[in-house]
């Protein structure tokens, strides 16, 4: 929150719980806080000498390829959403480095140092292990494994109908799955508008929701991809999500066993409990007080109809929000269009909300 960003005895205990994750990773350097000099109001961190991500000439002038440098800053993050559950949620150039290391024997004589801690997100169990899922299925282009990570992140309530989003995610894979943002930009805008056309009433009549932390996600994976993307023009997401969620696979097949077992134990439990339930729910029925309501259902439908179109409002509305100020530093135009439109859903989330009283 904002009062945390302020707040630099906060930001320096991020910053050393974040250097605790990488304390054995030889790609990633931390700032060690100058403690007796830190206060609510002043953070002092050790001096770091070292190239600014983004700065091209100066890693070259370095001996340090930009190219290399893009994936490695992209597993690093993922490994914070995905593994660690602590991320960096404000990764922009300003606060990511290049340290190159004194001695070249090593096979990376560089490293990233990550700075100002102000911002950070953390990923609950449950979430990060729907994250994981969904990760493997991008991966594995699985349109209905993608939906199915979605539901268990929690994006889609557990009633919603995602047979037609499967389909979506499905084309979705074939056509343009494990392209490159170089590669979209040469795809003919009409076969965009085609899908939007054939999948846009999906999308919209599905009843979505925003976990909790998932706008500071989203925003950490869009700086990551703005990031390597300027680092080497050529480069694809693609090519480090695949390593990474290979590696992902490999661990939870290795929790397979430990999940059978424990479901087989909640299922005998469950049957061992089951002739006792129905006994008693017999009993009830006999006697007559098993109580049977039926619900007004139109009115309950309407409210839930009207809270997914605001929470859809929500969604659209911190999309462009988070789109315009990425594009924004390469196309101001473009990104001052994108947030100024951003109000129109917050404006018809608000504008239906008071219509509602």
């Amino acid at each position: 929150t904002s009062l945390e960003e302020i707040d630099y005895l906060n930001e320096a205990a991020y910053a050393e719980r974040f250097a605790a994750d990488f304390a054995d990773d030889e790609r990633v350097a931390v700032p060690g806080v100058v403690w007796e000099r830190t206060t609510r109001r002043v953070l002092t961190l050790e001096d770091v000498t070292a190239i600014k991500v983004t700065d091209a000439k100066a890693l070259m002038s370095a001996g340090i390829d930009p190219a290399r440098v893009a994936p490695v800053f992209a597993s690093v993050m993922f490994e914070q959403l995905f593994t660690n559950g602590f991320f960096h949620a404000d990764p922009h150039p300003g606060n990511i480095f290049v340290t190159p290391i004194a001695d070249s024997s090593t096979e990376r004589p560089w490293k990233l140092t990550f700075i100002d801690f102000g911002m950070m997100g953390e990923v609950p169990p449950k979430t990060r292990s729907g994250l994981r899922k969904l990760l493997i299925a991008a991966a594995s282009r699985d349109g209905k494994g993608l939906v199915a990570a979605i539901s268990d992140v929690g994006v889609l309530v557990p009633s919603a109908d995602t047979a037609g989003l499967e389909r979506a995610m499905t084309h979705l894979f074939a056509r343009f799955g494990g392209m490159g943002f170089a590669e979209l930009r040469e795809v003919d805008p009409r076969e965009f508008r085609d899908f939007g056309l054939e999948f846009g009433d999906v999308v919209r009549s599905l009843p979505f929701q925003l976990p909790e932390n998932f706008l500071l996600i989203i925003r950490a994976m869009s700086l990551t991809s703005g990031v390597c993307s300027s680092l080497e023009a050529k480069f694809n997401l693609w090519d480090s999500v695949e390593p990474y969620a290979a590696q992902l696979l490999r661990e939870e097949s290795g929790n397979v066993v430990k999940d059978v077992a424990t479901q087989a134990l909640d299922a005998a439990a469950a049957t061992l409990r089951l002739p006792k339930r129905l006994d008693g729910l017999l009993t009830r029925i006999e006697g007559g007080s098993l109580p049977v309501s039926n619900p007004r259902l139109e009115r309950q439908l309407a409210r839930l109809n009207h809270m997914a179109q605001r929470v859809a409002s929500a969604l659209v509305f911190g999309a462009l929000l988070i789109a315009g100020s990425v594009v924004r530093a390469e196309d101001t135009v473009l990104g001052n269009v994108l947030m100024i439109v951003s109000v129109l859903p917050l404006l018809y989330g608000l504008w239906s909300g008071r219509r509602r009283r």
